[in-house]
């Protein structure tokens, strides 16, 4: 019974502050706009998909990641 009397109490207190605030809704804003920069559109440019450019089927795949971790630098 008190675990879910501090959960309540856990959820409330958060669901309270973030009604509240003023200026801190407009730095979240700022945050989850740069989130989706990074991860969705810097993803695009800067990290290709590699292996479906060069490979089709999955075990070409399979086959390529296999010799280039096993493959050893000498």
């Amino acid at each position: 019974m008190k675990t879910q009397k501090f959960f309540h109490n856990f959820v409330e207190f958060y669901r309270e502050g973030f009604r509240n605030m003023t200026v801190g809704r407009t730095l979240w804003a700022i945050v989850l706009i740069k989130l989706f920069i990074m991860f969705a559109i810097l993803r695009v440019f800067f990290f290709p998909n590699f292996l479906n450019s060069k490979f089709d089927t999955k075990e070409q795949k399979a086959d390529y990641v296999r010799e280039q971790l096993i493959e050893v630098d000498s």
